[in-house]
């Protein structure tokens, strides 16, 4: 068993300090992982390598694809309205990955969910985007 840690007021402990609140670290890591957190840590990786293109464009000054393009997908935005989109995906990616259960990138299996999200979209997007670019 794990040596119980104190918290003071500021960090969650309570007012008086001869009731201070205490909990071990291995009940926090012990937190099941439901169905659903995978999932959202899947799209959220989704949204973070979404995020990479738009974002990287964008900054750069380059038009780029994006869903508000004239036809969806296909025609160009610009920059501006690319470095919007990159970061709506990253707030996503954020909250999907950060704010669904308690990722940690010590379990495995919140590593290979998250990876998973990544690899799907980035395969997917270099398809997409090269044959808009001429690069398969």
């Amino acid at each position: 068993m794990g040596r119980p840690i104190r918290l003071p007021p500021l960090l969650g402990g309570p007012k008086d300090p001869n009731r201070a609140k205490t909990f071990t670290m291995e009940a926090e890591l012990k937190t099941p992982t439901r169905w659903y957190h995978d999932v959202a840590y899947f799209f959220g990786g989704a949204f973070l390598a979404n995020a990479l293109p738009h974002l990287g464009n964008g900054i750069s000054g380059h038009s780029f694809q994006s869903p508000f393009a004239h036809p969806p997908g296909v025609g160009l935005s610009s920059s501006t309205v690319n470095v919007l989109w990159g970061l709506l995906n990253l707030v996503l990616g954020y909250l999907l990955v950060c704010r669904v259960g308690r990722f940690d990138l010590r379990r495995t299996r919140h590593v290979l969910a998250l990876g998973a999200g990544i690899l799907v979209l980035s395969l997917q997007l270099a398809y997409v985007f090269g044959a808009l670019h001429g690069g398969r």
